[in-house]
């Protein structure tokens, strides 16, 4: 039951983010908000591991011995935020979601081959699937949007 709960409050979290970046982004740009948000994340972050008691694990060996590659998520996060700032005005939320959905499915699918050497099929068609859904979606509205103009 906890396990519901908590992404029940994930996805209502995820819906509440979109909506602060896209205000942010709209009254202070799309930059600014994302700075905003990262610096609110950080104050957060720095709270929790106050909190928790993990501060002194701060300064041993082992807390920087991640690969290169662990430090792009920084970077990445930037251009997620920012982009889904920019893009909360000009599509719908449902589809922003999917996009979201899909590009965290297969860069998941991808860290797993990287790291693992696993390549998940059922995860590559079921990516694949949620596209063409997207694809036909929104052929569909376009569809129904140009007969409707008529």
């Amino acid at each position: 039951m906890i396990y519901l709960l908590i992404a029940i409050l994930s996805g209502v979290s995820i819906v509440l983010a979109r909506v602060i970046n896209y205000v942010l982004a709209e009254k202070i740009g799309v930059f600014q908000g994302t700075l905003f948000n990262y610096i609110l994340g950080l104050l957060g972050s720095l709270l929790l591991l106050i909190f928790s008691g993990e501060v002194m694990h701060l300064f041993s060996i082992e807390a920087y011995s991640a690969p290169w590659w662990a430090y792009i998520g920084g970077p990445l996060g930037v251009i997620v935020i920012a982009l889904s700032s920019f893009l909360s005005s000009r599509i719908s939320a449902f589809y922003l979601t999917l996009l979201l959905f899909i590009g965290q499915l297969f860069t998941g699918v991808l860290l797993d081959y990287i790291t693992l050497h696993e390549l998940s099929i059922g995860k590559i068609l079921g990516g694949i699937l949620v596209f063409i859904g997207l694809g036909y979606n929104l052929w569909v509205d376009q569809k129904d949007s140009s007969t409707s103009n008529v």
